[in-house]
């Protein structure tokens, strides 16, 4: 078996070992559906209650995605501003910090009351969550570029954006898909606490509520079944940044090179 075709074979298998381990101790000790379901049953209710888990799945990654696209765009227009003055990124980097390390679900009410349309407050809460992480990476990744390619540049009188452009975006791009992979993961953390602390119900609900609906009503397979999207919708997110920076930096970058390049 070659390497590429092992990268997805042997998680696969980690996860067939698992879930056959966990059914065995289930059915091996008689363990109530209410407490801990098995796997099977878990897939029974997820086909059983595919529309309902569906259209929240859907609504979660809506709220994810925007709050990705927009954790992206300010993030990236933050760290243009950092690079081009050492007085801005010292003045500010500070309250990015504070972002990061303020907890959601305590500022989250207050966006929740502070901002009136529901979906709206989701997306805030869940940017702030994502923000840092491409703020911080891009700003790296826009100051690590080679002295002596810097000095090139200056030496042919090349203009700031044109150092931008030409030499320090290429410079960021690892950096910033690395950001982007954390911040992926962190969208959609940030979009399930804050469906959790907003407790939004009816046919806008997420998949925080029904979480929350099934715990309430002891339907544990369900709650389970929601779970499962939840991870696979992370690890799905995650894989597509991961394909979008292998197809940009593929060829160029010695993080996407093979062996075989």
């Amino acid at each position: 078996m070659n390497v590429h075709a092992l990268r997805y074979a042997a998680p696969v298998m980690v996860g067939m070992a698992v879930l056959t381990i966990w059914h065995v101790l289930v059915a091996a000790y008689d363990v109530p559906s209410y407490l801990v379901p098995s796997p099977l049953l878990v897939l029974r209710t997820l086909v059983q209650d595919w529309a309902l888990l569906w259209g929240s799945l859907l609504v979660t990654l809506r709220i994810t995605f925007l709050a990705l696209l927009l954790a992206v765009v300010l993030g990236v227009v933050t760290a243009f501003c950092f690079v081009q003055s050492r007085m801005i990124e010292m003045s500010l980097f500070p309250y990015a910090v504070l972002l990061q390390v303020t907890p959601i679900v305590a500022i989250a009410p207050l966006i929740i009351i502070w901002v009136k349309d529901p979906a709206a407050a989701l997306v805030i809460c869940a940017t702030i969550v994502a923000l840092f992480p491409v703020i911080s990476n891009t700003s790296i990744g826009l100051r690590s570029v080679d002295p002596n390619l810097l000095d090139l540049f200056r030496l042919n009188r090349a203009t700031r954006w044109q150092v931008l452009i030409r030499l320090r975006i290429p410079s960021a791009l690892p950096y910033f898909f690395a950001g982007l992979r954390v911040s992926g993961g962190l969208a959609l953390i940030g979009a399930v606490v804050a469906e959790f602390v907003a407790g939004t119900g009816g046919t806008a609900s997420g998949l925080a509520y029904q979480i929350l609906q099934a715990g309430l009503q002891l339907n544990i397979p369900r709650l389970f079944a929601a779970l499962f999207l939840i991870t696979a919708a992370g690890v799905a997110i995650f894989s597509l940044i991961g394909l979008a920076a292998r197809l940009v930096l593929r060829g160029w970058h010695e993080s996407e090179l093979t062996a075989e390049d």
